[in-house]
Parts: structure tokens; sequence; C-alpha cells
């Protein structure tokens, strides 16, 4: 094994925002085992009072999950909500046109609310802009945000639920772009029905924030001009516009693969550009801010996937888009949290697709068990230590070309502060396959400061995934040796390897 070098300066003073815990929020949606057979599963041998697997529960809020994104995705585009409300006897059963699958309505509103409750998590709700339109939106937010004494608000509390729901974010549809899309739109029929949605919800309630529906996807013919005409409808309404992204490895290429984030970084920029010049061009003061609300790894190609929705239509709840993540998969989750925290001042939410069992970090088995996949352990050391401020590390490393990109850091890096308790982070990620990488740090720091542990995930078989019946094979561990003298960090980072830096101020 050889070894190549890489340097990193950081300086409290080159901060670039304040990290908005929303950004390491996730998502649900009625696909697949995410609801059924994931957190909702009467009759588990570990569900709670509601129905609600509480071992899936207890890794959630080990994750500290500060918003859930719910019920869609593509199912919301044909979800009528009030079939999920009310006796669960009474609801009736239909067909899910988005995943051609069969929707019981056993979970609606109101039980994802109770879970979110026990979660220790805020709801993100998204509106029905495909079949339904602004009546069916504002008498949604009417029944989960109204105090009483209206229809919808009253029934909400006929449905045993006295208090609002006081939710406060949401989503107006879902990919409106997208020809997959129940009720797809044009650009400009879109910015006009949300804007009409926006302008009633905001009626009923004014203290919600908003997000206009992006561009489905960086690809599609119509980004980013999908944004701007949207906007010269909506930008005085919203607070947010979304932005989605799924990668997938392809022909085992992983150095293209880990090179993803360099592309996502490029979307962010392409998309705040975008509003800006709407800002500019309606002479706003106000800064449109980003919910990066769909981002994951996803290999739509899974024949099992195939299989189900061709020979086996309309189940309930069918396995569908269940990942075994890889290390690899992992590694490239850590460089899109990164990324995520890079532009901490314009992106403010962002939600991981999915939470559980669909493209998932938490798996599970119905009846049975649960784990946390690869892609589980950077997200949690994201959420748990990048908080407080987000720097500007300066890092200078070797590069490498790929399929995509001439230029490419072997060494990707961000740097966090949390100024209440003087806590440094130091994210960083060896993309090489080969090389050791030895990290030297130029700490500016009013402060002496000492390392308190490095952590890192790392395995020799960059393919190597967790089960049920395996669930440690790829698991962080703490590794010795990374040091500061005279405020200069050294450490070392393993070939294909995601690693945190745990610094702290030395006592006066």
């Amino acid at each position: 094994m050889t070894s190549t070098s890489a340097t990193i300066t950081i300086d409290p003073a080159f901060e670039i925002g304040q990290i908005d815990p929303r950004i390491y929020g996730s998502f649900i949606e009625h696909l697949g085992r995410a609801v059924y057979g994931g957190i909702y599963e009467p009759g588990h041998p570990d569900a709670d009072e509601h129905g609600c697997r509480s071992d899936v529960l207890a890794i959630v809020r080990e994750l500290d999950v500060p918003v859930v994104r719910y019920p869609g995705g593509n199912f919301v585009s044909g979800y009528n909500w009030e079939d999920g409300v009310g006796p669960v006897e009474e609801r009736p059963i239909r067909l899910d046109l988005a995943w051609k699958t069969t929707e019981t309505n056993a979970f609606g509103t109101n039980e994802f609310m109770q879970w979110c409750q026990a979660a220790q998590t805020e709801p993100m709700m998204a509106v029905n802009l495909g079949t339904r339109g602004i009546d069916a939106a504002r008498n949604l937010v009417e029944y989960c945000n109204h105090p009483g004494g209206t229809y919808w608000s009253d029934l909400r509390r006929a449905h045993g639920h006295a208090d609002p729901h006081a939710v406060r974010t949401w989503c107006l549809g879902n990919e409106m772009d997208g020809p997959w899309q129940m009720g797809q739109k044009t650009a400009a029929e879109y910015g006009r029905v949300a804007a009409e949605a926006a302008k009633l919800m905001r009626l009923v309630d004014p203290s919600i924030e908003l997000v206009a529906a992006g561009s489905s996807n960086s690809m599609m013919a119509t980004y980013p001009q999908w944004e701007e005409t949207i906007l010269d409808h909506l930008y005085d309404v919203v607070d947010f516009v979304a932005l989605h992204t799924y990668y997938t490895l392809s022909d085992n290429d992983i150095p293209t693969f880990l090179a993803q984030s360099l592309h996502m970084e490029d979307q962010i920029r392409t998309v705040a550009a975008v509003c800006d010049v709407v800002k500019a061009k309606k002479r706003s003061k106000k800064e449109m801010l980003l919910s990066f609300d769909e981002w994951n790894v996803w290999y739509h190609n899974r024949e099992s996937d195939k299989v189900s929705m061709r020979e086996r239509p309309w189940e309930v709840a069918p396995p569908l888009a269940e990942e075994a993540y890889t290390m690899v998969d992992a590694l490239l989750v850590g460089l899109m949290l990164m990324t995520l925290l890079r532009n901490a001042n314009r992106v403010r939410m962002a939600c991981l697709a999915q939470l559980v069992n669909v493209l998932a970090p938490i798996m599970t088995e119905t009846g049975g068990g649960s784990w946390r996949n690869t892609i589980f352990y950077p997200y949690l050391h994201a959420a748990r230590f990048g908080q407080g401020r987000s720097l500007r590390a300066v890092v200078q490393s070797p590069t490498y070309a790929c399929a995509e990109f001439d230029a490419v850091p072997i060494l990707d890096a961000h740097a966090t502060l949390d100024d209440e308790t003087g806590a440094l982070t130091i994210f960083a990620v060896n993309r090489s396959q080969t090389d050791t990488l030895e990290l030297a740090g130029t700490l500016r720091s009013s402060a002496e400061l000492e390392v308190v542990e490095q952590i890192t995930l790392a395995n020799a078989d960059p393919y190597a995934t967790n089960s049920a019946a395996f669930p440690l094979t790829v698991a962080p561990r703490r590794v010795e040796g990374a040091r500061i003298e005279r405020g200069k960090l050294s450490a070392t980072l393993p070939p294909l390897s995601w690693n945190v830096l745990r610094l702290k101020q030395v006592p006066a």
C-alpha cells in the first residue's frame, strides 16, 4: 500500500453560515415497506400502542432526525388525504398508480403525526397538486393546523386530536415536471396552481413556510428553465425551492461514482444562481433558500423491483427499492453530506430519501429484527457532530481524472464549529482506492485544541454490505494516531474511507 498527502487549513473566520439542523432531515413515502413493515407494523413484537415499531423508533431517535417529509414523493400526486383519517375500518382501499401497489390507508396523517412525536422529529407535509389542487391543499392545512370551530379542524378533533398538529413546513407538490408524475404540468401551469395553493394555504395559516417543486433532476430537458419560470409566479410566496438527485454506480467505475458530489455541488450553485436572477428581475430583497429534499444513492435497475411491478402488481407493501448499500455507497453519502454543509448558507433543509427500508439507512425484516445499512454511519456522524457553523476549509490535494471530471480531489474535507461547546469537527473522505492519505492540517484557532477521537468507516472490500445476519460488516471504529502539535494536525486516512476528526478546546 502506498501513501500520498494532502493539506487542510481551517480558520473560524472562514465562515459559510450557520447550519440549520434541518439539513439532516429524511423522508417517508408510501412506497414499498417504508411505512407498512417499516415504521408501522401492528402485531410486531416491538409494536407500540399505535402499531409503530419501537425498535425502529429507537434507531431514528439515535439519528436525531430533525424533520421528515411525508407522504411523498410520487405517491402524493395521486393521494386523497381524506382517505387516511378517521376510523381505520372505514377507510377506503385504493390503487396507488405511482408504484402499482394497493394502499390500505391504515396509516395516514394522524398516525404520522403520532409517529413524529414518538420519533422526536417534525413533520414536513406535501400536498397533492397532481390529481388534486388548491381546495384539498387548504383543507389539509385547516385540518392539521386550525385550533377548532370549523369543519375540518373539528373533524380532526372528532378523530381524537384536540390540539392542532401545527405543521410548519409544506411542500407544494412533487416533481411536477416529470412525465412519470400523475398530473404532470408545464412550468407555467405548475407556477400558477402552486401560487394559488400557497395563497390559500397561507390564508388559513400565515405562519407556515412553503417549498416549491423544482426540477426532478438536473438531467431534465427543462432544467434550469423550470426554476426560472415557476419562480416568476412563486418568488414572493414561497420560502424554498426543492432540489432532487440520485446517483448510481455504473460499470464498477468507483472513481467516477465518488466524483458525483461535484455534480451535486454544481446543481446547488446553478439553482441558487437562477433564484438570484429572478430576485434581480423582481428587484426583491428576499433571498430564496434551497431544500434538497430528495437525495441518495439509488440503483434503479434492480430486477426484483421490475418483476414485482410487472408480474405481481397491486400487492400491499411489496419490497421495493430496498438497497443493500455498500462501503462505496456510504462514501458517496458522506461526500454528499459535506456538499450540503459546504452550501449551508443556501441549503437550509435536506431530506435523505428515504429513512426505513426504501433507499434507507435503517432496514427491517417484517415480523423480525432491524439493522443499520452502511449509509447510516456518515448520516449519524454528520447529524450528531456537524452542528453550529459551517467553515470554508481550504483543501490542497492531489487529483485524478475520470469519465466525467478532469480534476477530482482525492481528499474531500469539511469543517464545522460549535461555538457553544467549542467542538471543531472535520469530516474527510479519501477517494483513493489504493493509497493511504496523510492529512496535515493548519488550525488557526485562538484556543489550543486537542484531538478527542478519530472515527473511521472503511472496509477492504468496497462492495461490502450489512445484513440482518451480518449487521456489522461495515461499521465505524475509533483509530489512534491523530494528533495536534503547535496548531498542526496530522492524521492518517485509509483508502476509500470516511473519517470524523473530533477536536475540542484545551481548558485554559
